[in-house]
């Protein structure tokens, strides 16, 4: 199937077993399929809690990216130019096909490519914030892994780890750029602890709740690259559910009715 966009009357192809799904508080449409990791609420999160200045000089980059949804909806609240770098080829090329679907392609760049190899395409010191949603659970031979070999690699630090991302993150980042994290709170003292070896000093962290009155399953993490270690901020909880609904609040981040 192709879609047709743009004045130039282009195509995109949409190929077998794919699907364009949208986020409707954005109009932002991102290729997905059922064969490979999707974006969930998590990526959605994420894009929120970012906070980034608005003017085309700033330079962003999201790692771990996916099929890129994280900086497409960042692409949202800036000028700024967001790279993206993604191991897998499959995700990365409807990443690649995403960008030109939403007429991206000269604010958002993906790029395939190992994080052991960050170095040999973009230079230190040169980005002022970073994103990323890494794969959350550590590879132990105990671990139960999904026999999907997309997401086994999205969800199980099988290609990198937490200490390489965040190794790769502050490497990547300004001396006072900002980091922003997703992850699960059962690892947070190893974030936390990994973090401060890689020069970033945590600054604001939002908790998420399923509902009230269960324990949290996300966290997200502001950091700052050789920022002061004082002055961490706890921000208001964020439940995902009220009932059986979704919660105003990720209602409004999803369809755009807050």
């Amino acid at each position: 199937m192709l879609i047709r966009v743009g004045t130039m009357n282009e195509s995109i192809e949409i190929k077998e077993n794919e699907r364009v799904d949208q986020l409707y508080s954005q109009n932002v449409k991102i290729i997905q399929s059922p064969e490979v990791f999707s974006f969930s609420l998590d990526a959605v999160l994420l894009a929120d809690f970012a906070q980034f200045k608005s003017t085309a000089k700033i330079k962003i980059m999201d790692l771990c990216a996916g099929n890129g949804a994280i900086g497409l909806f960042a692409s949202q609240k800036t000028k700024g130019q967001i790279d993206q770098i993604e191991l897998q080829e499959k995700l990365a090329d409807m990443g690649k096909r995403s960008i030109l679907l939403n007429g991206l392609e000269n604010q958002v760049h993906m790029h395939q490519l190992d994080l052991a190899n960050t170095f040999t395409k973009f230079s230190k010191d040169s980005f002022d914030y970073v994103l990323c949603n890494p794969p959350y659970f550590k590879n132990e031979v105990s671990s139960k892994k999904n026999p999907n070999p997309y997401l086994a690699i999205a969800r199980h630090e099988i290609k990198t780890s937490l200490s390489q991302v965040l190794q790769v993150a502050s490497g990547l980042l300004k001396m006072n750029g900002k980091l922003y994290l997703v992850h699960r709170p059962d690892r947070f003292l190893d974030i936390l602890n990994t973090l401060k070896e890689n020069r970033l000093m945590p600054k604001r962290i939002r908790l998420i709740y399923p509902k009230r009155h269960q324990e949290a399953n996300m966290v997200l993490i502001e950091a700052i690259k050789d920022g002061r270690p004082d002055g961490i901020r706890f921000l208001d909880p964020l439940y995902t559910y009220e009932g059986t609904e979704y919660s105003s609040e990720v209602k409004g981040l999803l369809y755009g009715n807050r």
